[in-house]
């Protein structure tokens, strides 16, 4: 053997490949706690290394069926399908509450000049009986007549028995958590809402409370004697990814 050099290997290598056999890709050994000292890890499914630096298969290795790949692709196909379908659902059912709250404002101006049960489409059965502000927050609601699915659909609905908004009593006012009810969430306590029952009729309230209620609990639909107040219901927890839910959100807000 010539000084100088080194001993050829028994097999060719070449960068990244062995020829003859398989090539043992391994990773730095895990900091202290991660696993046993001294240990490779293996790149393997714990890895998430992008597939350029993934170890090539060898002959015989074990692979997914092909029926089985199909299967998998068509069920993450119908995933995606359904994902699209509910967004699709949220956000029609998000616009037709706004639009409709722009046909309500125009039936809410005839109301004003003197037409009576001003309806805000031709087939409604439903009219605006008042308009509700919260200054400090910029936010204005058209209320409904009725606070029946097919009116709170469409905006903040009244319920029927109890004073209109702006009269003597307790009026009482329901409406979607995920849509013209979702600011009651941030409500609090001393905060002006102002009813406007007409053109030239107002009343202002202060939020004086909220609490969350079971939804047979009808204490909040009772007339204290007296009293002039606002009650805002709307279901609860406002994040629920399913409707109803035997839960209900109340702000109650007396006349000042």
């Amino acid at each position: 053997m010539n000084a100088g050099f080194l001993p050829l290997p028994r097999q060719r290598e070449r960068a990244g490949e062995r020829v003859g056999g398989r090539f043992p890709l391994t990773l730095p050994s895990p900091r202290r706690g991660e696993g046993k000292g001294g240990e490779d890890w293996p790149l393997g499914v714990e890895c998430a290394w992008p597939a350029a630096m993934q170890p090539v298969k060898t002959v015989g290795a074990a692979s997914t069926p092909r029926w089985k790949s199909r299967l998998l692709h068509a069920a993450a196909l119908v995933a995606f399908c359904l994902a699209l379908w509910q967004l699709g659902q949220g956000t029609y059912i998000q616009a037709k509450a706004w639009l409709a709250q722009l046909l309500i404002k125009q039936a809410w101006a005839r109301t004003l000049e003197g037409e009576v049960q001003a309806k805000p489409w031709p087939w409604a059965d439903t009219w605006p009986v008042a308009r509700i502000t919260v200054p400090g927050r910029d936010i204005e609601r058209y209320v409904l007549a009725g606070a029946n699915g097919r009116s709170i659909a469409f905006g903040p609905g009244h319920v029927f028995g109890t004073p209109l908004p702006g009269e003597t009593g307790n009026s009482v006012i329901g409406a979607h958590r995920d849509t013209h009810f979702t600011f009651l969430r941030a409500l609090r306590p001393g905060e002006e809402i102002v009813v406007a029952k007409s053109a030239a009729t107002t009343r202002r309230y202060r939020v004086s409370s909220a609490e969350i209620v079971d939804k047979s609990e009808t204490r909040v639909l009772a007339q204290p004697p007296g009293e002039t107040r606002l009650t805002l219901i709307t279901c609860y927890p406002f994040d629920a990814l399913r409707a109803g839910g035997p839960l209900r959100y109340v702000v109650t807000a007396h006349a000042i």
